[in-house]
């Protein structure tokens, strides 16, 4: 990564290139994260997936051919009453969003699930402090 290669420009990046549905549905779940919590910070590593932290990992976005994955770093310890996660769900850490073409996404679920991850991290923090 050059110093104009910030994570926000090589997450552009991404998008465009992708120049499909899966493009189209990274930018809209990248929206929602911001909407969410507007200082989250974005990052890219592991040579090219796009992260979201705030006091840690709060979500991935991952692209596969058929589907764009939010991967919940501690996701396992977030409750989902709407029945959001539907991906690694057999692990004690993670949990996964599975977002196929032409998916509805509840974007009032999902934006509570970044707020209730970032709160996690936030905790955890907190006690590591003490």
């Amino acid at each position: 990564m050059t110093e104009t290669d910030t994570p926000a420009r090589l997450i552009d990046r991404r998008i465009a290139e992708l120049n499909d549905w899966r493009g189209e549905t990274l930018a809209r779940l990248r929206a929602l994260i911001k909407k969410a919590d507007p200082d989250i910070v974005e990052e890219w590593k592991w040579r090219g997936v796009p992260v979201w932290e705030h006091d840690g990992i709060v979500c991935t976005g991952e692209t596969y051919k058929a589907a764009v994955k939010m991967t919940f770093a501690k996701g396992a310890s977030l409750a989902d009453p709407a029945g959001l996660f539907n991906s690694s769900l057999d692990g004690n850490t993670r949990r996964a969003i599975d977002v196929h073409e032409g998916a509805e996404i509840d974007e009032e679920a999902l934006k509570a699930l970044i707020r209730a991850a970032v709160a996690l991290n936030r905790s955890m923090r907190a006690r590591k402090k003490k």
